[in-house]
Protein backbone atom coordinates (compact mmCIF):
# COMPACT_ATOMS: atom_id res chain seq x y z
CA UNK A 1 0.00 0.00 0.00
CA UNK A 2 1.38 3.40 -1.45
CA UNK A 3 1.47 6.44 1.55
CA UNK A 4 -0.65 9.74 0.70
CA UNK A 5 2.41 11.06 -1.16
CA UNK A 6 2.27 7.32 -3.88
CA UNK A 7 5.39 6.90 -2.29
CA UNK A 8 5.89 3.21 -0.69
CA UNK A 9 5.27 3.05 2.75
CA UNK A 10 7.87 0.84 4.22
CA UNK A 11 7.90 1.55 8.15
CA UNK A 12 11.87 2.21 10.57
CA UNK A 13 11.94 2.30 13.87
CA UNK A 14 14.43 4.51 15.49
CA UNK A 15 15.18 3.74 19.13
CA UNK A 16 18.46 4.02 21.64
CA UNK A 17 19.34 3.88 24.61
CA UNK A 18 23.26 3.54 26.71
CA UNK A 19 24.81 0.35 25.91
CA UNK A 20 26.52 -1.70 28.62
CA UNK A 21 30.29 -2.32 26.21
CA UNK A 22 31.06 -0.06 23.85
CA UNK A 23 31.51 -2.53 21.26
CA UNK A 24 27.88 -4.15 21.85
CA UNK A 25 24.46 -3.82 20.99
CA UNK A 26 23.07 -4.87 25.07
CA UNK A 27 21.47 -1.83 26.47
CA UNK A 28 22.37 -1.27 30.55
CA UNK A 29 18.72 -0.42 31.45
CA UNK A 30 15.60 -1.62 29.19
CA UNK A 31 13.39 0.70 31.14
CA UNK A 32 15.25 3.69 29.96
CA UNK A 33 15.09 3.11 26.43
CA UNK A 34 14.58 6.42 23.94
CA UNK A 35 11.83 4.61 21.81
CA UNK A 36 12.47 7.95 19.14
CA UNK A 37 9.84 7.04 16.54
CA UNK A 38 8.30 4.93 13.82
CA UNK A 39 8.42 6.46 9.92
CA UNK A 40 7.18 5.59 6.72
CA UNK A 41 10.69 5.19 4.76
CA UNK A 42 14.77 5.00 5.37
CA UNK A 43 15.56 9.14 4.36
CA UNK A 44 12.85 10.47 7.65
CA UNK A 45 14.27 7.61 9.99
CA UNK A 46 17.75 8.41 9.48
CA UNK A 47 16.99 12.59 9.82
CA UNK A 48 15.52 11.66 13.51
CA UNK A 49 18.67 8.72 13.98
CA UNK A 50 21.03 11.58 13.04
CA UNK A 51 19.49 14.19 15.33
CA UNK A 52 19.28 11.87 18.21
CA UNK A 53 22.80 10.83 17.39
CA UNK A 54 24.27 14.12 17.46
CA UNK A 55 22.27 15.08 20.59
CA UNK A 56 24.02 12.41 22.56
CA UNK A 57 27.53 12.79 21.09
CA UNK A 58 28.97 13.43 24.72
CA UNK A 59 27.86 9.91 26.02
CA UNK A 60 29.73 7.45 24.13
CA UNK A 61 27.86 4.67 25.59
CA UNK A 62 25.15 6.03 24.14
CA UNK A 63 23.32 4.28 20.66
CA UNK A 64 20.72 4.80 18.44
CA UNK A 65 19.68 2.45 15.91
CA UNK A 66 17.08 2.44 12.60
CA UNK A 67 15.41 -1.13 12.94
CA UNK A 68 13.71 -2.13 9.06
CA UNK A 69 10.45 -2.43 10.37
CA UNK A 70 9.07 -3.31 6.78
CA UNK A 71 11.49 -6.29 6.54
CA UNK A 72 9.89 -7.74 9.81
CA UNK A 73 6.21 -7.91 8.55
CA UNK A 74 7.18 -8.61 5.39
CA UNK A 75 10.75 -11.35 5.19
CA UNK A 76 9.87 -12.57 1.97
CA UNK A 77 9.87 -8.80 0.03
CA UNK A 78 6.39 -9.16 -1.31
CA UNK A 79 5.22 -5.59 -0.69
CA UNK A 80 9.43 -3.92 -0.77
CA UNK A 81 9.81 -1.61 -3.73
Amino acid sequence: MAAEDGKKQLLHLVFGGELKTLGGTEFRDLNALDIVGIYPDYESAHVAWKAKAQASVDNAHMRYFVVHLHRLLDPEGKTAG
